[in-house]
C-alpha cells in the first residue's frame, strides 16, 4: 500500500495483516553531487514503488524520509529512529530503510529498522530494455531479502 487515501482506508480495514513499513532515504543537495544524489533518489522510489506493487496488502509504503546531506548523520539518526518508533507503536513490527546512500552504513547498528543499501545505476543515458532487467534483477533481490527477515 503506498501513502494514498485509498490505501490508508484499505490499511484501516486490513491492518492486522499489515506488518511492515518501506521508508525510502533520500538525500538532498543543491551543490556538488546533486545530480548523483537526484539519480540515487529516483532509482531508490522506482525499486520500493514496485516492491508496493508486488507485496501489496503485505507493507506499506512510506513517502521518503528526505534529508540534506549536510545535515547532520547523528540527527538524521534520531529523525528517522523517531519514526521507526512511531511505526513500531502503531503495530508495525518491521520497518525497513531502503537507500543508495552509503553514509548510512556506519549508522546502522543504530538504527531502529533494519538497512537495506543498494547499488545505485544511474539509468541517465540507459537503453530502455537495459532499464527493465536492471529494476527486474535488484527487484528481486529486495524482495528475496524482505521475505528473508519476515520468516
Amino acid at each position: 500500500m503506498k501513502w494514498t487515501a485509498n490505501d490508508v482506508d484499505m490499511y484501516e480495514k486490513e491492518r492486522q495483516y499489515i506488518d511492515t513499513a518501506v521508508i525510502p532515504l533520500i538525500p538532498l543537495t543543491l551543490s556538488e553531487g546533486a545530480k548523483a544524489a537526484v539519480s540515487g533518489g529516483e532509482f531508490v522510489q522506482l525499486l520500493t514503488s514496485e516492491i508496493e506493487r508486488q507485496l501489496k496488502g503485505r507493507l506499506f509504503l512510506l513517502p521518503p524520509f528526505a534529508y540534506f546531506t549536510a545535515e547532520e548523520q547523528s540527527a538524521r539518526t534520531e529523525r528517522l529512529n523517531d519514526w521507526t518508533s512511531q511505526l513500531k507503536e502503531s503495530g508495525l513490527h518491521h520497518v525497513f530503510y531502503v537507500t543508495g546512500d552509503r553514509a548510512w552504513k556506519e549508522y546502522e547498528p543504530d538504527l531502529l529498522g533494519e538497512l537495506f543499501l543498494l547499488p545505485v545505476v544511474p539509468f541517465e543515458h540507459m537503453d530502455e530494455a537495459y532499464k527493465r532487467q536492471i529494476v527486474h534483477d535488484q527487484t528481486s533481490k529486495l524482495l528475496n531479502a524482505f521475505i528473508s527477515r519476515w520468516t
